[in-house]
């Protein structure tokens, strides 16, 4: 029986026994394998994919939505990817244009490689930002501030939520009340017996991905970060927005090198909403 043509594979919804097929195609394509955030995405967003005849996955997708149910405000696209034995042949549009049909309205977002970006401009997606990938042992002789940074307990949780949302602009509850699950390390930061930040750090392969990280300043980010890094023995790695120059300057100078630049796309709006002057590092690029 012969092979039925790409186009004319069903798009179907994965779920959490499809974790290890997204796996193989991350690796695949050269990724690692990074079953752990597979898990918190198919957990918190929609996963797409195509099924391969012969066994594994075509492609795969994953859509974070935020804000109220059934009408969110806005949707993060990550994990795009297509097996390689099936790359260049229109299947990645062919995901994508499912996906951006299935949001309608909805306010779209994604990070884009140099590789993935022309793709995303021909769909519509406009670049709107950039974030700046580091890695490495932060160096922590000193406290960066003053700044009281602590672990958080499951009383702090309200706040934390209260803060995200006025800052990334959308409610994120059933992301973010994952991470204590999810993320090794929790801690909040405090003024006066107010949460002014948080941040988690999370176990992906040999590192510690540090995000979210929204903070009141400069200074409150380098204390959650010094925080995060001398309670882990491995090297930290976070995706910088590039406005921050003093931060990236400050943990450059630290040990963490860059190791690449994404570029903040949008869809169907402008630029993202919240106050970008606060939120310093995404959760995951695959979900913002």
């Amino acid at each position: 029986m012969p092979t039925p043509p790409l186009t004319a594979l069903p798009i179907r919804r994965l779920t959490h026994r499809d974790l290890a097929a997204c796996a193989d195609l991350s690796e695949d394509r050269g990724w690692p394998r990074e079953e752990h955030k597979w898990g918190l995405l198919l957990s918190a967003g929609n996963g797409y994919g195509i099924d391969d005849p012969a066994g594994g996955l075509v492609a795969a997708c994953v859509v974070t939505e935020y804000g109220p149910h059934g009408h969110p405000r806005l949707g993060a696209i990550g994990m795009v990817l297509v097996a390689e034995r099936h790359a260049r042949q229109g299947v990645g549009r062919r995901l994508m244009r499912h996906v951006v049909s299935l949001m309608d309205a909805t306010p779209l977002t994604l990070h884009a490689t140099p590789s993935g970006r022309p793709l995303y401009e021909e769909l519509g997606f406009k670049a709107t930002g950039r974030a700046e990938m580091v890695r490495g042992r932060l160096a922590t002789p000193e406290p960066a501030t003053d700044v009281i940074t602590r672990a958080a307990t499951a009383e702090d949780l309200p706040s934390i939520l209260r803060l995200d949302e006025e800052v990334f602009g959308a409610d994120r509850t059933h992301v973010i009340a994952r991470l204590p699950a999810f993320a090794d390390q929790l801690r909040v930061a405090e003024d006066e017996g107010r949460i002014i930040g948080y941040a988690a750090a999370w176990p992906n392969m040999d590192t510690q991905v540090v995000g979210p990280l929204i903070a009141r300043d400069t200074g409150t980010a380098k204390a959650l970060l010094c925080s995060l890094a001398v309670r882990t023995d491995r090297p930290l790695r976070t995706d910088i927005d590039v406005r921050h120059e003093e931060l990236l300057d400050w943990v450059k100078a630290r040990g963490l090198e860059t190791v690449a630049f994404n570029s903040v796309m949008t869809y169907g709006i402008a630029e993202l909403p919240g106050d970008w002057r606060r939120r310093f590092a995404p959760l995951t690029v695959a979900a913002s």
